[in-house]
């Protein structure tokens, strides 16, 4: 299988990091797809990937997808001071920033999904839906802070600084097995490899030092767009508990359970085949935005009350996802039926499914 064609460019963090970026497909189905880097991440790698390589195919195919890697990995600049959480909240900033869209949805998987939380909080107005895959917003020694929790959790950073690096796989594949329990031995052997490649030694350690201490709990009731979240039962890595933790709290956030053991979801497995058909039928089709008529009229703010219509919500839904108040959304919607010409609810909807909103429904 051969990869679409991606571009590659850099883009410089607040500090100066170099942030490798890549680009691929056109968006012929729906909206621009910002990925929050995680680590273990290499954009020319991962296109070859039995790991990787079916999630960029699928998302590149219907979508506009923009992914960077993190600093410390792939291809952007290794050798970095900085390894905190803000400092990856910037680099989310700087390279949506560089692409020059104004409006997109994210993609958060692992702990890039507090990244996409932090910046969908800071930026509501950026982002118009939120995919959310095995996060969490409470990092291991926030969610366990006994003594056997902290111990266990520096012994995973010991082991990393120790045989990250090594040819011989072996301290590697006890991380592999975390991520993909179910994984092929070539998904095996190809994920130790990544490891390998995509960062050093220490930066793994200082990767899951910060990783152990992301808290966004506080965060969670302000997100104010429509998002998914999608999270492994069985997963090994994240426990199930912290995706339903995201969707308790994120108002009216959707969650998936997903029947497998993996926390990244592998290809011919039907876990990845539901998530695949959720992201599809969640994210808006290209429809939602001609050119010309009274939809192109519209606010970004009223696409988005048109949308929840047009998935058949009522004013208490919306206003629970929009973090606004019924009132107020009572108000929008009768102005959204004078933008749009209609005497009623029923009318918004037919014109608003003829326009592709609400294939989501």
């Amino acid at each position: 299988m051969s990869a679409p064609t991606q571009k590659i460019r850099f883009v410089r963090g607040h500090d100066g990091i170099r942030l490798a970026c890549a680009s691929s497909g056109t968006g012929v189905r729906g909206p621009t797809v910002i990925k929050a880097a995680t680590w273990l991440s290499h954009l020319e790698y991962d296109w070859e990937s039995p790991v990787w390589r079916h999630v960029l195919t699928a998302f590149s195919a219907r979508w506009q997808l923009l992914r960077y890697d993190e600093r410390g990995c792939g291809l952007s600049d290794w050798a970095v001071p900085d390894l905190s959480f803000e400092s990856w909240v910037q680099d989310l900033e700087a390279v949506a920033d560089a692409a020059g869209i104004e409006r997109f949805a994210l993609l958060g998987v692992s702990q890039g999904a507090s990244i996409a939380i932090a910046y969908a909080v800071r930026h509501p107005e950026r982002v118009t839906h939120l995919v959310l895959q095995g996060g969490y917003a409470r990092g291991r020694l926030v969610r366990s802070d006994s003594r056997q929790a902290a111990e266990e959790a520096e012994m995973m950073c010991r082991l990393a600084e120790l045989g990250w690096g090594r040819e011989d796989p072996s301290f590697r594949q006890f991380f592999t097995t975390q991520f993909i329990p179910g994984g092929t031995p070539e998904q095996h052997a190809w994920f130790n490899e990544l490891e390998r490649v995509s960062t050093s030694p220490a930066n793994a350690a200082a990767f899951m030092r910060e990783f152990n201490r992301i808290d966004v709990q506080a965060l969670l009731p302000q997100v104010r767009c429509p998002t998914l979240v999608l999270h492994s039962t069985h997963d090994v890595r994240v426990p199930f508990e912290e995706g339903r933790l995201l969707a308790t709290h994120i108002p009216g956030a959707t969650l998936v359970p997903i029947d497998s053991r993996n926390h990244l979801l592998l290809e011919g497995e039907p876990g990845w085949t539901r998530a695949l058909a959720e992201i599809e039928a969640f994210l808006p089709r290209s429809g939602n935005a001609p050119a010309e008529g009274p939809i192109a009229q519209l606010t970004p703010r009223m696409r988005e009350l048109l949308e929840l219509l047009a998935q058949g919500r009522d004013n208490a839904q919306m206003a629970a996802t929009l973090g606004l108040s019924e009132k107020t959304v009572r108000n929008q919607v009768s102005m959204l039926f004078d933008r749009l010409g209609v005497e009623n609810r029923s009318m918004a909807i037919v014109t608003a499914r003829q326009h592709g909103f609400g294939d989501a429904a």
